[in-house]
């Protein structure tokens, strides 16, 4: 893979990863509703599902992913039900969004982790958007381990460079609006974008 190759494969990743998005709303929400470090953990288990799509578009397995289009249809559901449900508790909740954002405990940072991840490889059309855009690209027919060390490189990079730009705005934000009763309000729409990235994830096609 040439560095030109590389640098094209960034910008078309930087930009695709920026716009509005279920996962740039799930990265969010779990940012201000939870604190800095959850948010990170939701990037990391978005990284993670795009990581292994990655991987199976570039071995030619897309095909193979395509097959198991069951158990990925289970995992679509699982996780918008699950997007909705958060969005739910947000409506619902008298208190305001916890602003002590100095607490993360290990099963809401394992739980963040797995709503990113379920998130993204709840979306099996991904994967044909990798085995479509990487011969583009890239050589197939001589692609070696570097090139793919240096796909997964630009996709860590892009994919959860852009993700925790996301999450440490959303913090910087909510640090500047503590103890104001706009929070109730951000509240009210940070559950009102997880039902509808939740609906979106269960209705699309």
């Amino acid at each position: 893979m040439t560095l030109w190759t590389g640098l094209s494969l960034f910008a078309i990743m930087v930009t695709l990863a920026a716009l509005p998005s279920s996962s740039v709303v799930l990265v969010v929400t779990r940012s201000a509703t939870l604190g800095l470090m959850n948010g990170m953990a939701t990037v990391l288990g978005i990284v993670v599902g795009d990581i292994l799509f990655v991987i199976l578009a570039l071995l030619g397995m897309s095909i193979l992913a395509q097959t198991m289009g069951i158990f990925f249809v289970v995992v679509k559901y699982v996780a918008g039900f699950y997007l909705i449900w958060v969005g739910m508790r947000l409506l619902r909740a008298k208190s305001l969004i916890n602003l002590d954002l100095g607490q993360a405990s290990k099963s809401t940072l394992f739980a963040s982790f797995m709503t990113g991840f379920l998130l993204t490889i709840g979306d099996v059309k991904a994967i044909v958007f990798y085995a479509s855009l990487f011969p583009t690209l890239v050589d197939m027919t001589t692609l070696n381990g570097w090139d793919i060390a240096g796909i997964l490189l630009v996709t860590v990079t892009t994919v959860g460079g852009v993700k925790l730009v996301y999450a440490i705005a959303t913090q910087q934000i909510i640090e500047r609006l503590r103890q104001r009763r706009v929070l109730k309000g951000m509240q009210r729409v940070a559950g009102t974008l997880m039902i509808g990235a939740g609906t979106y994830l269960i209705v699309k096609t």
